[in-house]
């Protein structure tokens, strides 16, 4: 290409004509810097940190699928579902648990815990959020094993890869994106369950009679999950999340990571005989680190961006150590202290203090605090509220015989699964009476308000004092509420307002 427009250059006088080889050089060279993904297909690993896996990939994808189907008795006011997010009724449910909007700040200090735990797990064992929990890699996971049910191993993959189109490629393929598109169907149908009644939802999604924002959601998370799980895969992980650049940040030379250990390893050798062991390394060159890697890479190349600490290279490395007779962890997890000192010629493993440092005490700190604080805050917090707005107009009106009346409107939250009765009365206020337009009460020094189990009921009263009882300036009194079933232990609620009305000067 170089020398076609090397030859353009000489043989062209006009510069137009340059300017136009000029450009072709760029394109080309623009294009260059573009890589399409190369497809990788990663071998089946066997060994302990591939069980681990499994293991988690089931519990999360247990929870995620069973929880908004579990029942949990809340008495006869309140939704059963064990975890519902009531949109409509602005309420967040978790077994014993509601959360109201005003009480936001504790799904706040969820995702601060959340925030400092992930942080203190990255500086004690690397990216095992990656490698384990992440919903990407538990749902890639699960598309990989599908795809190898369905395709075979990897060679085997390959090799369908490689072939033309015919019955049995179209088969296969049109039987691994069906299953996968299910799977993503049942991922987007679960998320929406979280949010209304499930077996209500359930029935209503089927039958075509669910809001439009349901099927939407559906829609979006099937083709997310499809895309994102069956083809994307690694390309998520590696472009598209932040938490490989952030996670910089959170390791020092004490934390865990996935280690070639190179002292041991270097140099490789394919072909190594019994009396050549002391001149070359432990790794034999087999490859098998890269094979099941997921992420596509070589770890023997350091530690890189898109590892994600699975740990499958380990297994891979330990079984094939175990067959050629060496011991195992050419391949584990070590940190940078323990590594230099092994290539200075003092191997250690890592043990338990590792945890131990200023950085993880920190965090550890921070996140048993946050936690013992919200806790706490559970437990002593009221299940009762009292709101008093005063009307701005007019601010009082006297009456006939001299009295002066303000009007409030007074709002009771009951925020338990049960009807209660509460007993509104003044404080602070000498001679004042109440009523209330919106009760069946004579007028006196207070009465009895009934709200539903988790509602917020308006009551508007009036407050009249009369003349003998009047200031020369408006005065300050509380309004109080307290329940009246519940003997000495009732609840109680108190507001602060203040009485316009006055005494005019004669």
């Amino acid at each position: 290409m170089t020398q076609v427009i090397n030859t353009l250059k000489a043989g062209l006088s006009t510069g137009g004509f340059e300017r136009e080889a000029a450009q072709a050089v760029n394109n080309k060279q623009a294009r260059s810097l573009y890589a399409a993904r190369v497809k990788i297909h990663p071998k089946a690993a066997h060994g302990f940190f591939r069980r681990l896996k499994w293991m988690i990939l089931g519990v999360a994808l247990a929870v995620y699928y069973v929880l908004p189907w579990l029942r949990y008795d809340r008495g006869p006011h309140a939704p059963d579902q064990a975890v519902l997010a009531d949109l409509a009724g602005r309420r967040f449910y978790f077994f014993f648990i509601e959360i109201w909007p005003q009480e936001f700040y504790y799904i706040a200090g969820l995702l601060i815990m959340a925030g400092v735990g992930l942080f203190l797990v990255t500086s004690v064992v690397g990216r095992a959020w990656c490698g384990y929990a992440c919903p990407q890699t538990v749902w890639t996971d699960l598309f990989m094993k599908v795809e190898e049910w369905i395709e075979g191993d990897r060679n085997a993959r390959i090799k369908l890869d490689q072939a033309n189109w015919g019955i049995l490629k179209l088969i296969k393929r049109l039987v691994k994106n069906a299953v996968w598109l299910l799977i993503a169907l049942a991922t987007g149908g679960a998320w929406i369950f979280y949010f209304a009644d499930a077996p209500t939802l359930a029935q209503s999604f089927v039958n075509f009679t669910a809001p439009p924002a349901a099927y939407f959601t559906v829609a979006t998370l099937t083709a997310t999950t499809f895309v994102f799980a069956g083809y994307m895969r690694e390309q998520v992980c590696t472009y598209m999340c932040p938490w490989p650049r952030i996670q910089g940040a959170m390791l020092d030379e004490d934390s865990l990571i996935v280690t070639y250990n190179t002292w041991r390893g270097e140099s490789r050798s394919g072909h190594r005989k019994r009396v050549e062991q002391a001149a070359v390394g432990d790794c034999v060159d087999c490859n098998a680190c890269v094979a099941v890697c997921p992420m596509g890479i070589d770890i023997r190349d350091g530690n890189q961006l898109e590892c994600i600490t699975c740990a499958l290279c380990i297994d891979a490395c330990d079984g094939v150590m175990e067959k050629v007779g060496t011991p195992k962890g050419l391949i584990s997890y070590s940190t940078l202290r323990n590594y230099n000192a092994s290539v200075a010629g003092h191997p250690s493993k890592p043990n338990w203090h590792v945890m131990l440092r200023a950085r993880t005490v920190i965090y550890s700190t921070l996140w048993l605090l946050i936690g013992v604080a919200m806790v706490t805050s559970l437990l002593m917090r009221d299940r009762l509220g009292l709101d008093v707005v005063a009307d701005r107009n007019p601010l009082f009106v006297t009456l006939a015989d001299g009295s002066a009346r303000d009007g409030y409107t007074i709002k009771i939250l009951n925020m338990e699964a049960r009807p209660r009765r509460f007993l509104l009365s003044l404080h602070g206020l000498d001679g004042a009476s109440l009523s209330s337009p919106d009760l069946d009460e004579p007028k006196g020094d207070g009465f009895e308000i009934a709200v539903e189990a988790d509602k917020l009921r308006q009551v508007k009263v009036f407050l009249e004092v009369p003349p003998d009882e009047l200031k020369h300036e408006p005065e300050e009194f509380d309004f109080r509420v307290r329940e009246v079933t519940q003997g000495e232990t009732a609840e109680t609620a108190e507001a602060r307002a203040i009485f316009h009305g006055y005494k005019r000067n004669p």
